[in-house]
């Protein structure tokens, strides 16, 4: 078993395509028409990974204050360092995480102002 995928809010969905292939390797795996508005049924995937990225519509601007996703990254340092070359918004910076010791995390915003964690475990 495993989770098919999961739904991120998102206003602009080409945006948020962008966001996840450009800066995080993502590709999309299902784009299609989805309801007569528009919208689209858009599903990225992870590399190497069975669950997918369902891009959904967002209900409000306001950026998230709780995390949205939380990603397992080795080397978060190194990510870190290629988002805020790409002039992405980093909330913290890669620090060990105190209910783990050994566990380095970060925190950024996505092109959609959703609030990213991610962990290297």
């Amino acid at each position: 078993m495993f989770v098919k995928f999961a739904e991120l809010p998102v206003f602009d969905q080409d945006r948020a395509i962008a966001f996840y292939t450009g800066n995080l390797g993502w590709t999309v795996a299902r784009d299609a028409p989805y309801g007569d508005n528009g919208w689209r049924w858009v599903e990225l995937e992870l590399p190497e990974q069975s669950t997918r990225l369902l891009l959904t519509r967002r209900k409000d601007d306001a950026p998230s204050n709780k995390p949205a996703l939380v990603l397992v990254e080795e080397d978060v340092r190194a990510l870190i360092g290629r988002l805020q070359e790409a002039q992405v918004e980093i909330i913290s910076e890669p620090q060990e995480a105190p209910w783990e010791p050994g566990n380095v995390f970060a925190e950024f915003r996505d092109s959609e102002g959703n609030r990213i964690v991610v962990s290297s475990s």
